[in-house]
């Protein structure tokens, strides 16, 4: 089986949150919003390494997060960069040249995200060489013409989540590339050498805490999971 890698992308600084500390940081269930998505992965495979790329100046902030909540799962550390772009590169530059992986690059953001899109994610990637979770759209949506809107075929259009997996030899590739303000997630960057993407049914609950809305649906979604699935994570470590 290939090697595991999973960077936990935790540089943003989440302004729409309105919180005094950055999203990722932020109390959901009682622990820190990122280390329910480094648990997630830890449980889908502990063998996996996980890279951690955080603000440069909330190194510190992790620490104490470490001992307040005995976090014994080994993580990397990293310093995030200016866009998310150059944060996956720092923490793409832990992996060494020559690994036979797959990488996986989440967003710490979402939390929710289910084992069954983390492992259908990793075989994808194993077999085509990438992978990318998404959903299909509920609303309808339409199409801003300069001054007026267009109704467009919504069946044609999905929303994109996180993991992303790769191929680690075709991601170190295409993060050498120059950076493009179109590169919104590591599939732009991937498709910008020409590679098909192949996509993987994601998990509706995995979305992206953005507002301070998505913080309580969340918080209800996880009361609701536990209502009806043991929980068997024993905190924050195995």
């Amino acid at each position: 089986m290939l090697k595991r890698y999973v960077i936990i992308v935790a540089a943003g600084k989440g302004s729409r949150m309105q919180a005094p500390v950055p999203k990722q940081f932020l109390r959901l269930a009682g622990k820190p919003v990122l280390l329910h998505s480094i648990l997630a992965f830890h449980q889908f495979d502990p063998m996996a390494k996980i890279i951690l790329v955080l603000p440069g100046d909330q190194l510190q902030q992790w620490e104490k997060l470490v001992k307040e909540f005995d976090v014994l799962i080994p993580c990397e550390i990293t310093g995030g960069g200016d866009t998310r772009f150059e944060s996956v590169k720092n923490g793409l530059a832990l992996i060494p040249e020559n690994e036979n992986a797959i990488v996986a690059i989440h967003d710490a953001v979402r939390p929710l995200v289910a084992q069954k899109t983390i492992s259908a994610s990793f075989k994808a990637a194993e077999r085509y060489g990438n992978a990318v979770p998404a959903i299909p759209l509920n609303d309808s949506i339409r199409q801003i013409e300069s001054s007026r809107s267009v109704a467009v075929d919504r069946s044609k259009y999905c929303l994109i989540q996180t993991p992303q997996c790769f191929e680690v030899g075709l991601l170190k590739k295409a993060y050498a590339q120059e950076y493009k303000f179109t590169f919104t997630d590591d599939a732009g960057v991937i498709e910008a050498l020409g590679e098909q993407i192949h996509l993987v049914d994601g998990n509706p609950d995995n979305f992206k805490l953005t507002t301070p809305t998505d913080l309580v649906l969340a918080e209800a979604i996880l009361k609701m999971r536990s209502q009806f699935v043991p929980d068997v994570s024993g905190g924050t470590h195995p």
